[in-house]
This record gives C-alpha cells, structure tokens and sequence, in this order.
C-alpha cells in the first residue's frame, strides 16, 4: 500500500500542495511565537549574565513578600550616609549609590519621547555601568548624558540644548555633553545626571534608591549576612545572583503572557485549518470511490485503506510542517524588527519549535483525515463494478442531534466561565471550551442551515445571471456537507473578528456614556503616559488662565487596605464634586483627616460599613488607620477609593496628578488659553470632553486593529480552503463542465458560475460567523456589565463591510479554479469517468 499512497500523493500534488498551504500558514505562527520567545529567553538571559556582574550585594528598603509585582513596593529611598558605615564591613571592596527615577528628554517637535512601551529613565552616572560612545560624563547640573538610540531617534546630538521632563519639578534645561550605550537595556530610554543633580530633580538629596556592593574575596552570601547586621530598620540586603533573578522573573513572565497571547491566535489558526484538510480529504475520497473500491476488490484490507490515505495525511502533514517552520523563522525575524530589539547571536532554532511544528502539523493533519480514511475503508468491493458509484451519508440526524448537544453544552460553558465559575482555578478555561464546542457544534449544524439560507443568498441568482446563477445555486445546494465544512472555516476567523469588533464598539459607547454621565469636568489637564508628576506651579498656571473657575488636582496611588492590595485616587470633597458626579450609597463625602471612601460593591465584598477603620499601608510603608466616612456607587473615574489630599501627600513626595478644570466657557478659545498657559509644561495635555472621548476611542480602535490583524491568518486559511474546495468541486465535475460546454454553456458562463457558487459559500460563512460573534460578543458585554462595559454597541455598518469583503474574498477564491474550468478540452470532459 505504500506504493499505492505515493502514486496518490504524485497523482494529487496541486490538491495536497493547496492542502498544505492551512497546515503551513498554522505552523509558521507556532513556531515563529515558538522560535521569537526562545531567542528574547537567550537575549535576556545573556543580559542577566553580564550586567551588574560585579555586583555582590544590594541594599535598599525593605520589601514584604509580593511587593516587587503589584506596584506597592517601596519608595523609600536609602541614606547616603549608609555608604561610609557599608565601606567598613568585612569583604567589602566598595559601595556605590544608584538613583533611579523618571526623566523623558522633549522631542524638537515639543512632545515628550517615550520609550514605545520601554521605560523612561532618568539615573545617575555611575562609571562601568554604561560605555561612553561619544563625548564625556555629566559633571555638573546642567549637563546629561543621553542613551545613542533615543538621541538618535530625537535627532540630538553632543553640544545641543535641550528639555527634560522630570517629577515636580520645571522643565528641565541642560547641555548634552555625551552619548552612551544602552542597547542592553532594551530599548529603553535613559537620561544620566551626575549624582547631586539626579538626587535633588529624581529622587531626594543626600539618597539613594538603592546601595550596591563589590566584594572583596568574600562569597556574596556571606558578605549579605554581614552587611545586613550593620543596616538599620527598614533595609536589607540581598544578593546580586537573588537581584538578577527577581529581575528575570519578571521579563519571564511578560515573555510567557506574549507566547500564550500569540499561541492563542496560532490555535485558532490551525483549528481553522482542520475544517479545510478535513474537507479536502474527504472530496478526495469521494473521488476515488471506484479506484478504493477496486483495491478492496483486489484483496486490500480496510486497515490497509484507511492506512493508505492517512498515509496521504502525514506526508502533507511534513510538507506543510517543514515549509511552516522556515516560514515561522522569517516570522520570528518579523516580530524581532516589531519589537525593535536586536539579537546577537541571531535566532535560537532549539529543539521545542522543531518538534511542535510536526507535532502540530502532522498531528492537526492526520486527525482532520481520519474521519474521511475510515468512510474510504467502508467502500464494499462490489461498488468497483458500479459506474454511478458514490460514498453513502448517513442521515442528518444524529449531526443535528450531536450538533445540538454540542451548542447547548458549549453555551452553557461559556455562561457559567462568564458568570466566574473557574476549572482549574481559570474562569477563561470553561468560556475557552464553551466556545470551542459552540463552533464545532455550529458547524455540524451547517449543513441543515445551509439549504434554505443558501436558498435565499441565490434566489436572485436566476433572474440576474440566467442559466449560470441557477446552476451556480444548485451546485451549492447540491452537497449541504461540502458546502458547510466551506463555509464552516470562514464562519469561525468572522465569528472572532465579529466579537473583537462588538466589543470595541461596546467599550467606545460605555467610555462615552461614562464621560457624559460620571465626569463633571469641563477639562482634564493630565500627563502623557501617565509617569511625571509636575510641579505644583502648573496648578497656578491654569488657574491664572481667564475664564477657568476651579482647577483642582486628583493624585492616584496604589496601597495594601487591611493586607490586600488596591489601587485609589486622592482628592478632597471640594475636588470630588467639581470633576465627578458622586452619587453617595451611605454615609457622606465629608472625610476629613482620618477618613475615606470606599465604592460600594468593594465595601459589600469586605464586610465593610461607614464607621469601618480600615489599616491602610502606603509605599512609604508606613500605615494609616482610616475609617470609612461614605461609600458610592461604582465611578469609573474614582476608582475604588478615594483618600483625603492632606494623608496621601504624607506618604508620597512625587504624586502624577490629573488637573480637574472647570470654565465659564468650553470653546476654543478657552482650550488655546490653556494650552498656552501650560507651554512650559510639554508632558501635560489639555483635553475637553470631546478629546477625552477621541483619544480614548483611539487607543480601543488601536487594539480592536491589532487583534483583527492577528485573527487575519485563519480568514486567509479560510479563503485558500474556498480555493481548494472549489478546484476540487471542478476536478470532479469534469464529465459535467464537459456536458454544459457541449450543449452551449461558453467559457464566461462557465467561469460565472464558479464566481457566484463562490460567492454565495463565502457569504454564507460570513453570515454564519458574524451571527455567533454578535451572541458572543452580547454575552461578553453583559457579562462585564458589571465592570464598566454596560453599554452594548453592534458596530452595524463594520459587520455589513465584512459581508462585502466576504463576497470579494469568494471573487478572488475563484479565480484560479474557473479559470481551469474554462480552459478544459470538451471531449476530453466529456470522455472522462
């Protein structure tokens, strides 16, 4: 039977090779993600291994067990005095002080530079961190030192003035007086001062962030011990090998969300591609009915039928893995060139791409074919002697029934992962499974919908095209099957692009509402990024502005409330009024020094009422017991809680503060003015309503666009299986297309009828798809109702586009197989059998 699989496989290479093509594309986003993560884990890894390598032990402020990840770790800065009692102890070759803060250099364009995602340092000169590229190191104020990326990006160089950003204090003006490499660290942007001048504007003089220690001869793990006895409360010392690997967890767990982010896209893709070899395998069994039947007759047995097409399985299974995994290296030099961050050693191609590609591929493959090998196997021998041979198909009934059954317990997955019962300690693992099962449960109910939808899409087939738009119909409606299973892989990439887009107009029309109803501000004036905090001036600045009636500041933290962690912002009762529309549950908004307010829902889920003292950890690490003066209902622009001005300014001596303004007039004019009282001052932005609505759109359509790009792949699998359906379709109407040419049908129509079978599958997919992602989506929303996407919005006009691009796609599916049927030879047709 190998002999019999292999002149199969030559016999069938235009058919396979077009098979291949889903098994390609899905195996290339596996081992790109695959093949990307493993060089960045390297990079990184090379990283660690060399930077701050001579560091034996750290000190700085104490930190409790979690307070590294959630945002609450310390601020509290270390004396500089410590270094003289560090330099004393035993094994201690020397001590240096680093600081670390914010510090942005403004573009010539007056807008501040960010880091694309990257940090924005602002630090000190310390010798042997960084290597001098160009010019020397800041000696003075007034001189820095800039990263060679991001001088190059601004287009600043040695010699130039320019403007810093940096935590509440004025723009900064200063000299560069050099340039430094600090490619390892990865793209971030770094300002370096000398250590007085990065002490006073970043952290507090006579401070550091932090106390690092060269040893002397001495094991790092001892010299921590001795150093820790000499520290004072509220420090430690840690180890430079625990430093590096606090710093590596990190970076491994944003590298492990990006490989399952990417991987997730990567299944979908593949899942799509199972319909269309599914769908392919079994239009080529179909057509060798007589030549299976044959072999059976001949003494084959149904083990070794059903082999020999799973045979067929695994050599396009290899095909399409091999050519995926070349694929996935040039996609992971793709991504590589996104991010931006450069790999020394070029791209790490490790055992773990290389066997999940096949796995996946070979695996996805011979799976997808087992149904349709095991129907071939079930050909009876004396259907070899028949000329009207075809496959038998069992009865719709128990594909409804299991299809049914499939649907209801997919929904009912989905509602109950919505509703937040989790398996396996994940509420996304039950909504993942649900809808999984709802696609496979849809698609085995496909071919019952598919008649009398079909039959609607064509009805005016016949009236517009003639002869060709009926046939075209009916060949559509000829095989219910082979049309669903079509139709059935555009319906999921559709289905997912349809919620993707359902939920961004949600959020888009929840945001607007809760600007319209929940702000009370006629202006915002906040800072781009949201890092710097500015200087209290800026506050005086817009309340000198004409026509401006209140300008008061909001401050947002993070803290640990009775043990927990939680974000909040702080504002007094005058500001809470002026910039939201607080509706009180209980209680009042007055709260005094030792008060706070809490959003009701938090308060039922802790047990908390009014009168409630609650112990409040700040990132000073110093506590505070406030008692609960009010609780309100949920606002998106309050957060959680809202402490009194007077305490948080206490324990924060850099608060980032959002400016809540309120005008006699909301004009231009009165923007311009603002704007121009604020020019000083280039990391703020002022904002109206309007702008806030804008900017806030803008950032959902960015990732509504992104996703949709990523769920591209399995539409573009879904239109090479129109393809391949339909080229199939023609190989197997051969004698038929022979007939119609013979009895007058030209080549046009021929071709015509190919086009509009082609369209009205895709279509029919696309309504398919977008139908189940308008349900998903609605439960999606009302599930999240409850966290501020309470408005439902079905983007009507989108969803028609995709409609178009559906039928454009089924247009360009069928150029290739109508153009093969149109140039088949008539009697060679009509001859063949």
């Amino acid at each position: 039977m190998l002999k019999v699989t292999l002149r199969n496989l030559a016999a069938h290479k235009i058919r396979l090779l077009l098979t291949a093509v889903s098994v390609i594309l899905g195996v290339a986003f596996v081992a790109g993600t695959l093949i990307f993560t493993d060089t960045m884990d390297r990079q990184f890894d090379k990283l660690f291994a060399t930077v701050s390598q001579d560091i034996a032990v750290d000190v700085r402020a104490k930190r409790d067990s979690g307070d590294a990840d959630d945002g609450t770790g310390p601020v509290v800065p270390v004396p500089a005095s410590l270094i003289g009692t560090l330099q004393e102890v035993d094994g201690v070759q020397g001590a240096f002080g680093n600081v670390t803060g914010y510090a942005a250099l403004v573009g010539k364009d007056g807008k501040v530079m960010t880091g694309n995602g990257a940090p924005t340092l602002g630090i000190n000169w310390v010798d042997g961190d960084f290597d001098l590229t160009e010019g020397r190191r800041p000696q003075a104020a007034g001189e820095v030192v800039l990263d060679a990326g991001t001088a190059e990006r601004s287009g600043y160089r040695v010699g130039d003035r320019v403007r810093l950003v940096v935590k509440n204090h004025p723009t900064q003006q200063a000299t560069v007086v050099g340039l430094m490499d600090a490619g390892h660290l990865m793209g971030a942007s770094v300002t370096a001062f000398d250590t007085a001048t990065a002490q006073r504007l970043l952290l507090k003089p006579g401070h550091f962030s932090d106390i690092a220690i060269r040893a002397d001869g001495v094991d790092e793990n001892t010299l921590r011990d001795r150093v820790a006895a000499v520290l004072p409360a509220g420090f430690e010392a840690v180890t430079g090998t625990e430093l590096r690997e606090e710093a590596k967890s990190d970076i491994a767990a944003l590298l492990g969300f990006f490989r399952t982010f990417l991987l997730v896209f990567a299944l979908i893709s593949i899942f799509v591609g199972a319909f269309i070899i599914f769908n392919t395998f079994s239009m080529l069994v179909a057509q060798r009915t007589r030549e299976l039947a044959l072999l059976r007759a001949i003494g084959a047995a149904r083990r070794q039928v059903t082999r020999a097409v799973l045979g067929e399985a695994v050599a396009v299974g290899f095909v399409g893995s091999t050519l995926g995994l070349v694929a996935g290296a040039g996609l992971a030099v793709l991504l590589r060139e996104l991010v931006g961050i450069e790999a020394d050693d070029g791209l790490v191609f490790g055992p773990t791409p290389v066997i999940w590609s096949y796995v996946v591929g070979i695996g996805v493959t011979v799976i997808s074919a087992y149904f349709p090998a095991r129907r071939a196997a079930r050909i009876p021998p004396v259907a070899a002697m028949r000329d009207d041979v075809a496959l038998p198909q069992r009865s719709m009934r128990i594909r409804v029934a299991v299809g049914g059954l499939l649907t209801a317990a997919g929904a009912t997955l989905m509602a109950l992962g919505l509703a937040g019962v989790e398996l396996g300690g994940n509420a996304m693992i039950p909504v993942g499974t649900g809808a999984f099962a709802v696609f496979l449960g849809v698609a085995m109910l496909a071919p019952v919908i598919s008649g009398p939808v079909v039959r609607v899409l064509g009805a005016a087939y016949p009236r517009l095209f003639g002869a060709p738009g009926r046939m075209a119909q009916r060949n559509a409606l000829r095989n219910p099957r082979r049309t669903a299973a079509t139709a059935a892989a555009l319906m999921i990439g559709l289905a997912l692009v349809t919620v993707v887009n359902v939920l961004g107009a949600s959020m888009r029309s929840s945001v607007n509402q809760a600007v319209d109803t929940q702000l009370g501000a006629d202006y915002l004036v906040s800072v781009q990024g949201g890092q710097a905090g500015v200087d209290a001036t800026a506050i005086k600045a817009v309340q000198s502005v004409p026509g401006v009636e209140q300008a008061l500041p909001v401050y947002w933290g993070q803290g640990r409330f009775d043990g927990e962690k939680g974000s909040y912002v702080a504002a007094d009762e005058a500001t809470l009024k002026a910039g939201t529309t607080v509706k009180l549950v209980s209680g009042t908004t007055g709260m005094g020094d030792d008060g706070m307010l809490v959003a009701d829902d938090v308060a039922k889920s802790k047990g908390w009422k009014v009168g409630t003292v609650v112990q409040v950890r700040f990132s000073d690490q110093k506590v505070e017991r406030l008692r609960i003066a009010g609780t309100y209902a949920k606002n998106e622009f309050l957060d959680a809680r809202v402490l009194p001005t007077a305490v948080y300014r206490a324990h924060e001596s850099e608060p980032p503060f959002t400016l809540v303004v309120n005008t006699a007039r909301t004009d231009a004019a009165t923007t311009q003015a603002l704007q121009r009282a604020l020019a000083a001052y280039p990391a703020l932005e002022v904002q109206d309503r309007a702008a806030f609505k804008e900017e806030a759109s803008s950032q959902i359509d960015g990732l509504v666009s992104f996703l949709t790009v990523l769920l591209t792949m399995s539409i573009i699998i879904a239109a090479v299986g129109v393809i391949n359906t339909l080229a199939l379709s023609v190989i197997e109407r051969t004698r038929e297309i022979g007939l119609l040419r013979a009895v007058g049908l030209s080549r046009r129509q021929l071709r015509r009828m190919i086009r509009l079978e082609s369209i009205v599958i895709a279509v029919f997919g696309a309504l398919l798809g977008i139908a189940i992602g308008v349900v998903f989506g609605a439960a999606i929303q009302n599930a999240l109702s409850d966290e501020g996407l309470n408005v439902l919005s079905i983007p009507v006009g989108t969803l028609a586009v995709y409609l178009v691009v559906a039928a454009v796609i089924g247009v360009l599916a069928a150029l290739w197989p109508a153009w093969r049927a149109g140039r088949m030879d008539v009697l060679k047709a009509i001859s063949t059998e």
